[in-house]
């Protein structure tokens, strides 16, 4: 069954004429409510698939702005020695990065961390063909 646009407008002017001010205030209430539902829904998606921020093992961060000398920032090293910037699994060939699809589905007890795509490939490991940054 199709309906036009213009069958759509007389049935709402119907329905209009014909519903207390309660009624429609009910309905467009609902249907607010679902379009911004579905608008959040939407954004909490985008929000999932973001690539997360990593701050590298590194003994300073230069901080400064304009022509002023910058100002040199201790950084903490990583607290875990079982994350690095690579991740391979223990029975695997392939090394991902640690957001990509194919790392997320390799348990933890089998992950094997690398510094480097260097140290990946000495250990007998190649990139990941669908992860998207090696």
């Amino acid at each position: 069954m199709r309906f036009s646009i213009k069958d759509i407008i007389e049935k709402s002017k119907y329905l209009i004429k014909h519903l207390e001010n309660k009624e429609i205030f009910t309905v467009l209430t609902i249907i607010l409510v679902a379009f911004a539902s579905f608008g959040l829904g939407r954004l909490s998606k985008i929000e999932d698939s973001a690539f997360p921020v990593r701050v590298e093992n590194t003994a300073s961060v230069l901080v400064g702005a304009g022509n002023e000398l910058p100002k040199t920032i201790a950084v903490p090293k990583q607290a875990s020695t079982k994350e690095g910037s690579y991740v391979a699994s223990k029975t695997g060939e392939k090394y991902h990065l640690p957001w990509c699809s194919g790392a997320q589905r390799i348990k933890e007890e089998n992950k094997v961390w690398f510094n480097s795509k260097e140290a990946a490939e000495q250990a007998g490991y190649t990139p990941a063909a669908n992860c998207k940054g090696l």
